[in-house]
Formats: C-alpha cells, sequence, structure tokens
C-alpha cells in the first residue's frame, strides 16, 4: 500500500520555457515562494539542453516561441524514454482549439492560459506532480514486486541446497519436454546419476561434508552440459539431467565425460582427502515411451546395471 505523504514543493524541480522575460520573473515570484526549486530557458533549444543537464520533474513550455515552438519542443522530448515521463504543461495565450488539439497530441498532459492565475496555477501543476508521483511509486512498487516474485519462483522451483531444479520442476520441464518429442520426434534423452556410497560419506564424514560433496557434484555436471539442458535433484544423491534434441550415443558420452569430472574431484576434510564416483543410467526417448516415466525406469535400470558393473560406470538402455 502506497504511504500518503504530506506533499512538499520543496521536493520538486520545475523548467519555466517562455521567451518573454516577464512572463518568467511572474512565473518565478509565483513559485519560488511556495519553496519549488526553479530553472528557466528562453528558447526551445535551450530547454532542452537545461533538460539534458538536469531532469526537471515538470515543464512549464510556452506554446509559442521564435525558434523552436512548444510543440516540437515537446516531441522532441516525448520520443526520448529518458525525459518521455516528464508532465509538460503547456503556458499559451491562444484559446484556438486547434492549438489545444495540437498541444494534447503532442503529449502534454495540461494546458493553462495567459495571463496566470495564480491558484489555478499553482493548484494544476500540485495535481500533476501529485500524479506523477504516484504513477513513479507504483511503478517502483511494481518492480518490487516482480523482483520478490522472481525470488518466490526461484524458491518454489529449486533446490535450496544446490541450486538445481527441484523434483516437481524437474518433472514439469520433464513432462513438457515429453510432449514436444511425442509430438515432434525425437531425439531427447535422461541422464539418472546415482552418487557411489554417499550413505558412507554422511556416515563417516558427517552431513556437512555430505552436503559439499553433493555441491561439487552439481557444478561438476553443470560445467559439463549445455546452457539449453535440464539439471535437477531427483532424489537424496540422485540427479537428472535432461537433454532436448540429444541422440543416445551423444547421451552416453555426455555422461562419461561427467563420470570422469566427478572422479577427478578431490574434497578436503579433517579425515582426509574425499574422492568421489557416480552411476549414470542413460535413456533416450523411443517411440513405445508413453510417459516420461517409461524413460525414468528405463534409466534408472541404466543405473542398477551401472552399480552391478561395479559402479563408476555409465550404461545405455
Amino acid at each position: 500500500m502506497l504511504k500518503e505523504e504530506p506533499f512538499k514543493p520543496e521536493n520538486f524541480y520545475i523548467l519555466a520555457v517562455d521567451d518573454i522575460s516577464t512572463n518568467l520573473k511572474l512565473l518565478r515570484v509565483i513559485l519560488e515562494p511556495v519553496g519549488y526549486s526553479l530553472t528557466f530557458a528562453k528558447g526551445g533549444y535551450q530547454a532542452i539542453e537545461r533538460v539534458k543537464a538536469s531532469k526537471p520533474d515538470l515543464i512549464l513550455l510556452d506554446l509559442m516561441m521564435p525558434d523552436m515552438n512548444g510543440l516540437e519542443v515537446c516531441k522532441h522530448l516525448k520520443s526520448d524514454p529518458e525525459y518521455a515521463d516528464i508532465p509538460i504543461i503547456f503556458i499559451t495565450a491562444s484559446n484556438e482549439q486547434e492549438h489545444i488539439i495540437n498541444a494534447f497530441e503532442s503529449g502534454a498532459v495540461d494546458y493553462i492560459n495567459k495571463p496566470f492565475k495564480k491558484a489555478e496555477l499553482l493548484a494544476r501543476i500540485r495535481n500533476h506532480l501529485l500524479l506523477k508521483h504516484t504513477i513513479d511509486e507504483l511503478k517502483y512498487t511494481q518492480k518490487e514486486l516482480q523482483n520478490a516474485l522472481v525470488k518466490v519462483q526461484k524458491i518454489a522451483n529449486t533446490d535450496p541446497l544446490t541450486g538445481v531444479l527441484n523434483r516437481r520442476s524437474l518433472f514439469n520441464f520433464g513432462h513438457q519436454e515429453f510432449n514436444r518429442v511425442s509430438r515432434y520426434g525425437p531425439p531427447f534423452s535422461i541422464l539418472l546419476m546415482d552418487l557411489d556410497h554417499f550413505k558412507k560419506v554422511n556416515d563417516n564424514y558427517g552431513h556437512q561434508v555430505g552436503d559439499i560433496a553433493l555441491c561439487t557434484v552439481v557444478k561438476s555436471i553443470k560445467n559439463t552440459i549445455r546452457n539449453v539442458d535440464f539439471l535437477g535433484r531427483y532424489g537424496g544423491e540422485e540427479f537428472m539431467a535432461l537433454l532436448p534434441e540429444t541422440h543416445g550415443d551423444q547421451a552416453l558420452t555426455l555422461a562419461e565425460r561427467i563420470r570422469q569430472m566427478v572422479a577427478s574431484n578431490i574434497i578436503e576434510t579433517d579425515q582426509g582427502n574425499l574422492r568421489l564416483s557416480i552411476s549414470i543410467g542413460v535413456t533416450t526417448y523411443s517411440i513405445k515411451d508413453r510417459s516420461l516415466d517409461d524413460m525414468i525406469s528405463r534409466a534408472d535400470k541404466g543405473v542398477y546395471q551401472a552399480k552391478q558393473q561395479g559402479r563408476n560406470k555409465c550404461c545405455l538402455v
């Protein structure tokens, strides 16, 4: 909820633009005693220079000026994303309908007739500054909400220890990829990876070292797979990689690189250096597969075969 704060003119900076010095002096007499910070320009080109030098919160802009008229200045500023949000109020002696329409079409938020009426001038300036301030706050709040949403989504979708996808999110991506490949055809492969003797790591070295080991393995896997692949934590010490557009032989080659990378890691502990190994089941999409579960079941058999062969192996099933 936005906080309602008292309006303070001293918090706002206004640029007044008019080629007639008397009008600028009158604006100074009206606005400075209220507390507004002011700067002045006597022509269109000078006004643009002033804006670029120090962005004002609001611009009071004369419509008729000799070098560059107010409409041209307004259109120029509104075409630049950096300055497009500055509210511009035209000040004009003209009551012609066409001039008023042109003013609004160029991007102005309001217009005030000369000679100025002090109360009307102050009220219109105040209202547009309040509106601009409210819009800015809403934009800031929206940005904060978007950032918070990104953080919440990350928390909801990732494993808190390793930072990879959690099981639910992993399966969501897996089902999407399975549906894609079922419709458009292969390839699509899966790696199911299980750390060898991980229970002994926790029992002999403690869970803190076990957590370090898991994060080390994840780093090795992430450094090996592609950016388009999905990596998630399937279980306690099990990880799964979803490999879009990857044939079985390519997946097996990738699995072997992961196996070697994991085996090359050395984790220093108080009880000496710890080495890890990983068993990997590899499978690829078959037209006979009815669901993602069929592929995962095969990959799980691959892990079992790798364990049966002495662990630290990759098996394509």
